[in-house]
């Protein structure tokens, strides 16, 4: 709303002349149209930086340890401090940048800043045409190489679709993984009512298909970014507009709005193989809880998998339901009395980097990790 009407001092004494209230007026107008064409130049300058020209970028010191095809595993803290603690980022879309989000708002910043020495993180790559037909078993095998390369044994930290593989990993690898924690990650694909598990149900196969042929044999970032806001198109194509407009002269918004738009509003591809795998094997067939998947030439029983648990869910997330995460204690091999299960305020994007939940969460987590 533009701002109310003033006159400055130096105008009260001609507001007792008649023949000059319309210019004054006239005056007072003319500011008001600049101030508000100024507001809104700023604004659209925002908008456009905020979806073409910002991009992610890990808020952490760290080193490039290995550059693999499908990652760069990436290492923080000291290395040989201890048994080293592998943070399985999310290969769904976005960047790894959502575990190293930024400074004060970081998974492995408050990892190493509550027990953990020697922190490292799968920053896995943006699919390219001859990445396309890359398979599950493509990327297992360079997570073991990463896991290997990190002394052979390591705690395991899957983020949401980097859950599934860490515990595909743990099931295959056993005495590779000392300790396990899962958080917001699609165990039980059956288990809950979520969307994405009715998406997968609902939606045949050939509108899958059809997606990864309209990306040349990938699955581009760009189409699944357009499938998250739709999930919740008001807030995405409304609200966070006028939110912006109204904040636009505030810079701790801006900034805050920016950080944000740098991970969410650059999506990376995916092969489209691999894509097609993971929605027909794992959300519709629901192979891994089963005991019907099969990786790394092997079928793949959860009950394999005896190290501690610990398992973590969003109670409001609308990505992977609470039941599809606390499920997974009921499959693997790992003693009731090693597991342990949480469920937290908030959704899905904030288990990994919500200020409060990083605040009043992870640093129990990152203890009991190195604990064990």
């Amino acid at each position: 709303m533009p701002k109310k009407s003033s006159v400055k001092s130096s105008e009260l004494s001609l507001l007792s002349v008649p023949a000059f209230w319309p210019m004054i007026m006239a005056k007072t107008l003319l500011d008001e149209e600049r101030e508000l064409y100024a507001k809104n130049f700023k604004f659209v300058d925002e908008e456009i930086k905020i979806h073409e020209a910002l991009r992610p970028k890990l808020a952490t010191p760290n080193q490039a340890r290995l550059n693999l095809r499908t990652m760069v595993l990436r290492d923080y803290g000291t290395p040989g401090a201890g048994t080293p603690t592998l943070v399985n980022a999310p290969y769904a879309g976005h960047t790894a940048t959502i575990a190293d989000y930024r400074e004060g708002q970081s998974l492995v910043e408050t990892l190493l800043g509550n027990g953990i020495g020697h922190v490292a993180l799968t920053d896995w790559k943006s699919a390219t045409v001859d990445m396309k037909d890359l398979e599950i078993d493509n990327y297992l095998a360079e997570l073991v190489v990463a896991i290997d390369d990190l002394g052979g044994r390591v705690n395991l930290v899957g983020l949401c679709q980097g859950g599934w593989s860490s515990a595909m990993i743990a099931a295959r690898f056993p005495e590779k993984v000392n300790a396990l924690v899962l958080a917001g990650s699609p165990i039980d694909t059956d288990a809950g009512n979520g969307p994405v598990k009715r998406m997968a149900h609902e939606s045949p196969m050939s509108f899958y298909e059809e997606l990864v042929a309209l990306g040349g044999g990938l699955m581009q970032g760009k189409f699944m970014l357009q499938g998250w806001k739709s999930m919740h198109p008001v807030e995405h194509y409304v609200q966070d507009q006028v939110d912006l407009y109204e904040h636009i002269d505030d810079p701790a918004y801006l900034a805050k709005e920016e950080a944000f738009a740098s991970w969410y509003e650059n999506p990376i591809d995916l092969p489209g193989r691999w894509y097609l795998q993971v929605i027909q094997q794992l959300f519709q067939e629901n192979r891994l809880a089963r005991g019907e998947f099969f990786g790394l030439g092997r079928r793949l029983d959860l009950h394999s998998v005896t190290c501690p648990l610990y398992l973590l869910a969003g109670a409001d997330d609308d990505i992977t339901a609470p039941e599809q995460v606390l499920e997974a204690k009921n499959y693997v091999g790992t003693s009731p009395e090693h597991v342990v299960s949480k469920t937290v305020p908030g959704g899905h994007i904030g288990l990994f980097m919500g200020g409060r939940t990083l605040k009043e969460h992870w640093p129990e987590i990152a203890r009991w990790i190195a604990s064990q």
